[in-house]
């Protein structure tokens, strides 16, 4: 058995030895023949990199002549306009080239439209005008301002200006055009107040909103407005009044300024167009300061006399006397100028009394019940050398026996889509219903005159303070005889008309230049330091955009505000530091104005400083305001003035915003936080004499932890360019 299962086993153990050679035999011929493919194997990888690369270089070839076909297009389509405007009308890249060939401004025109290629429009304008029309959309017009006459030393325009104008075809189109900003494009001023008050425009962050006046505690805008904005690379921006203007930066589009006209339901439902236009002016100049000098207005000296002239001085000279409250009585006001007298310090000047002095908003006669022997005050007040000037206001309150009379009349600004007989009503100040007078209607004024004539020959009146309110304050759906503009539009009418036959000392706000001798008055400001910083970026802003005659508010603030957010009346006397620090800035602005007298405070400190900063103000600030009051009157350029329009070129000028100069003479670096006596204070090109210690510094440079005692304000004086030290 064992020889048998031997025997299988080496059975098994052959045929499996015989298999596995064959086995190998046969791996072996399959790994041969399969070495040509193998080979193909290996070839193939080789092949396809090939066809790869050839795929590649087929698709770079595809894309370079498809972006050269694209660029070769945009070249095309994008021109050199009047040698300084590049315009692809494409993609509507806008580029603004000055007299150097420099790139000063570009954005983007015609955001909202749709992709397209717009055609020469097929009407072509006769005055000169580059147009192009995108089908169904819109129409652009582009044409170089020839009114515009300034020339430079080499015969050449010194400031080129040209017009932008939108028209829109499809009337659900609204026209938006937006220029970029950021560091390297320069800074931008103008405008006016916003609501953060921001002195660099694009360092500002809003979303559309509609350009008018307004109160920035609850409004994107303050009182007075202008469409002016001007930037450091030595190019402005001029929209047309009649545009129905929004304005929005760095919000819907970032790092972009950008420019709406959209009609509404409140601010522009008035149409001078059937269709929505937009419509600006570019300008360009070698620097900044000489494109505002020759765009600011000029020449205020149309219909004044020697006495409005007069006046002005005075404003200089004297300070204006704020009577407040709302329980005023003759009583009241001869003790508070009896405190004024006491002083002995300060000049007499003008007693302002509030809307107050009548019983109802609109009475437009005095309240002889509270103010039964006015007659006499006022005439021993004239004798003692105060002017007096009264708050009056376009707004009638509906308890006023004026309100029927004017009902009857149609004098009043009536509710839309009616027969003009609902009055619009409004609310303003303390007074709940008030009608509003209506400038358009050519009986209005001469009304009005007549009622406040009998008031200046019977009290002796020297002037009145208009009071508008903002835009906001106009009734919502109001209607004039004659269509505004805007609601602002109203106070440009009712203040020309006015202003003819009435003696104006300042005005509450303003869209355009108030004839001299009035005075604007700077946004009312919450008593704080916050407050107190406002003051010089809102008197900047205002210079700026080409009010020259500014009016402060009150030293120490004009109101209140409370955390809670309730807002209230300066009854209680100011922190004692700020009042200071206010007061001390103050004494350099164009008016010095007070509701709150250093005496309140009944402390000999106090007094002290007082009498310095007046006796400072009349031996230093007053000559200098009047010297440059020319320069106001033949140029409009304003008598605070940023550091930028002593040096345009040097870039610590364009960024300080906590001081300023007084004509091109005095550099003025208050103090504006509580607490602090040391600063950093610049100093442009020249020579400048200290205030304080009468050293002489060298300008252009920066002077490092200044001090500054409570008692102190720093400010200097140029000197001649031959001073050596």
């Amino acid at each position: 058995m064992v020889n048998a299962e031997y025997d299988a086993q080496s059975v098994n153990s052959n045929a499996q030895s015989i298999t596995s050679v064959n086995s190998l035999a046969s791996l072996l011929k399959e790994k041969i023949q399969s070495l040509p493919a193998m080979i193909r194997k290996r070839k193939k990888p080789k092949d396809y990199k090939l066809r790869a690369f050839t795929a590649f270089l087929f698709l770079v070839i595809v894309f370079l002549v498809g972006y050269a076909y694209i660029m070769y297009n945009r070249k095309v389509t994008s021109r050199l306009y009047f040698d300084h405007i590049k315009f692809n009308g494409v993609d509507r890249l806008l580029h603004i080239l000055d007299a150097k060939e420099r790139n000063v401004l570009s954005g983007n025109l015609g955001v909202p439209l749709f992709d397209s290629k717009p055609f020469s429009c097929k009407d072509k304008p006769k005055d000169g005008s580059f147009c192009w029309e995108w089908t169904r959309q819109a129409k652009l017009y582009v044409n170089l301002d020839s009114k515009f006459t300034g020339v430079s030393s080499d015969e050449m325009p010194s400031t080129r200006c040209y017009t932008f104008r939108w028209e829109s075809i499809d009337e659900n189109f609204e026209p938006i055009d937006c220029f970029n900003i950021g560091e390297e494009r320069g800074q931008w001023y103008g405008g006016g107040l916003t609501r953060d008050a921001d002195w660099q425009l694009d360092r500002a962050t809003f979303s559309f909103a509609s350009f008018i006046s307004g109160d920035i505690r609850f409004n994107q805008w303050s009182n007075a407005v202008r469409r002016y904005f001007i930037n450091s690379h030595g190019v402005a921006l001029e929209v047309d009044e009649a545009t129905p203007l929004h304005i929005s930066i760095n919000e819907e589009y970032p790092s972009q300024f950008c420019l709406k006209a959209q009609h509404d339901n409140f601010a522009f439902i008035n149409r001078p167009t059937p269709t929505t236009a937009l419509k600006y002016r570019i300008c360009t100049a070698s620097d900044m300061k000489i494109l505002h000098h020759n765009l600011t207005q000029k020449n205020l000296w149309d219909g004044l006399k020697e006495l409005d002239i007069n006046v002005i001085k005075t404003m200089f000279d004297e300070p204006v006397w704020e009577v407040t409250g709302r329980s005023l009585t003759d009583v009241s006001i001869s003790n508070f100028t009896d405190s004024v007298i006491a002083l002995g310090y300060f000049r007499l000047g003008h007693i302002l009394i509030n809307e107050q002095w009548q019983h109802f908003v609109g009475d437009y006669e005095m309240d002889e019940e509270r103010f039964k022997a006015l007659n006499d005050t006022i005439n021993v007040l004239h004798r003692r050398g105060f002017r007096i000037s009264l708050t009056i206001q376009p707004f009638v309150s509906t308890e006023s026996k004026n309100f029927i009379e004017l009902l009857n009349k149609r004098l009043l600004v009536y509710e839309r889509s009616t027969a003009k007989t609902i009055p619009a009503l409004t609310k303003f100040k303390n007074a709940p219903s008030v009608g509003v007078l209506d400038p358009t209607n050519n009986e209005t004024i001469p009304w009005l005159l007549h009622k406040i004539d009998k008031t200046v020959k019977k009290y002796l009146v020297d002037s009145f303070y208009l009071e508008f309110g903002s835009a906001y304050d106009m009734p919502r759906f109001y209607e004039c005889q004659s269509p505004l503009l805007n609601p602002d539009h109203y106070k440009t009418i009712f203040m020309n008309r006015i202003s003819e036959s009435m003696n104006l000392l300042g005005v509450s706000g303003a869209i355009s230049v108030p004839r001299p001798p009035a005075f604007l008055n700077l946004p009312k400001v919450n008593s704080s330091w916050e407050g107190l910083q406002m003051v010089i970026t809102s008197a900047l802003n205002y210079g700026i955009i080409g009010y020259p005659f500014i009016m402060s508010g009150a030293v120490g603030g004009d109101y209140i505000d409370f955390a809670n957010g309730t807002i209230q009346e300066m009854t209680s006397l100011p922190e004692k530091e700020l009042y200071i620090r206010w007061l001390q800035l103050a004494t350099f602005l164009p008016v010095l104005r007070f509701t709150h007298l250093p005496s309140d405070y009944k402390d000999e400190r106090v007094t002290e400083i007082a009498k310095e900063l007046s006796a400072i103000r009349q031996k230093t600030v007053t000559p200098i305001l009047k010297k440059y009051l020319s320069d106001a009157m033949n140029e409009g350029l304003p008598l605070v003035r940023p550091l930028w329009m002593l040096d345009p070129h040097d870039v610590a000028c364009l960024n300080v915003v906590d001081e300023f100069s007084v004509g091109e003479q005095l550099i003025v670096a208050p103090i504006l936080e509580r607490q602090k006596t040391i600063r950093e204070v610049y100093l442009p090109q020249g020579v400048w004499k200290d205030g304080v210690d009468g050293s002489l510094r060298k300008g252009s440079r920066w002077i490092h932890n200044y001090r500054v005692p409570d008692d102190k304000i720093a400010y200097f004086v140029k000197m001649p360019d031959n001073t050596r030290f």
